[in-house]
């Protein structure tokens, strides 16, 4: 029988007669594009929408990318307060101008974005990187919005190092030709490489994350996708998954990170087009580890453990240092106790996980 080709992210072209741990991380990718891809054609034959519903999906993301997106970089406006500040335009009180500007900024950069899906990612630019960044920190930092950075940066806690300032319109200027060239990757893979790749040239002094992320969902719109929504809670797996692929390690934890994401947005628009109730996720209550453990009904040490196999996921730490899980763990941990009934290993209780 002959082995599937895989577009690998790495170099762009077909992997054949792949074995070994490689082989089964690649084939676990194409997997999930095929479903990515068979969601996609089931929401495609419900369209168009009505336009009532349209409106309300559209309403919804642009409040939830919005809220993520800014949560992730470390700004506290909730899930509502974001909503009041984007869709309102109203303060809250506690919170800084900053924070303020972060969010209808980047309601705006959305809309900007949303208005150019038509086109095709062929037809990108290097300014149009730019634009999205410089409507990212308009307000906030005249200086540096919409330009490059001349100054070294580093990623606070992490071990990555980042281009020279001096390679950074070089390298910017090689990934905007590869952008608008020719490529045979699927459209969900091209989209997890391009803010892969932007991300780790990291052109910018400050907002690269959420201008990445904005250009991963504009490819991903532009091929007929909903945008994928990176969970406050996903934060750390997000910076870790992306760290240990800019240290030379596997890319399949960021991978299947931004796959899962993108597979809730196609779940959220075809139970809303299929008539079915989505349950919308609440505003992110975080647990210390001692509160996890009691609402589970396991020890402290068994939390620690599983995180520690990776079978937990840690959502963020506070500043004193304790770690914090969202609540969705609480599932996660039933689905690991019905697989330990099964005499499974660890590594197989994390492979059926994954």
């Amino acid at each position: 029988m002959e082995a599937p080709v895989f577009f690998c992210s790495n170099i762009n072209r077909p992997h054949q007669n792949v074995i070994g741990n490689h082989y089964v991380i690649l084939y676990g990718l194409y997997m999930k594009f095929e479903q990515i891809q068979k969601k996609k054609e089931r929401l495609s034959a419900l369209r168009p929408l009505p336009p009532e519903l349209v409106a309300n999906l559209d309403g919804w993301f642009r409040v939830e990318l919005t809220y993520t997106s800014n949560a992730i970089e470390g700004n506290t406006l909730t899930r509502r307060e974001t909503a009041l500040v984007v869709e309102k335009g109203l303060t809250v009180g506690g919170k800084t101008l900053v924070e303020h500007l972060e969010a209808s900024n980047h309601a705006h950069a959305l809309d900007w974005v949303k208005a150019r899906i038509d086109g095709r990612p062929a037809e990108l630019q290097e300014r149009d990187v730019l634009t999205i960044h410089e409507m990212i920190l308009e307000g906030i930092d005249a200086t540096n919005a919409g330009r490059y950075r001349n100054v070294p940066v580093r990623i606070s806690g992490s071990r990555v190092v980042l281009p020279n300032p001096a390679k950074v319109p070089i390298l910017m200027s090689e990934f905007a030709n590869w952008l608008g060239g020719e490529n045979k990757l699927h459209p969900v893979e091209f989209a997890i490489e391009v803010h892969y790749r932007l991300v780790t040239i990291h052109p910018f002094a400050d907002g690269n994350g959420r201008t990445a992320r904005l250009l991963m969902n504009m490819i991903l719109m532009m091929h007929g996708f909903p945008p994928a929504i990176i969970r406050k809670s996903d934060r750390l797996a997000y910076v870790g998954s992306l760290e240990k692929a800019q240290l030379g390690g596997s890319r399949s934890d960021y991978e299947n990170l931004v796959c899962k994401a993108i597979d809730r947005s196609l779940d959220i628009y075809l139970k809303a087009a299929e008539g079915r109730e989505e349950q919308l996720e609440d505003e992110g209550r975080l647990f210390k580890i001692g509160e996890l453990a009691k609402r589970a009904g396991t020890t402290v040490a068994t939390i620690r453990y599983w995180t520690k196999e990776g079978l937990l996921t840690v959502a963020d730490t506070t500043d004193s240092g304790y770690q914090l899980y969202a609540e969705g763990m609480l599932k996660q941990i039933e689905r690991i106790n019905q697989l330990k009934k099964q005499r499974l290993s660890i590594q197989e209780i994390r492979e059926k996980l994954a």
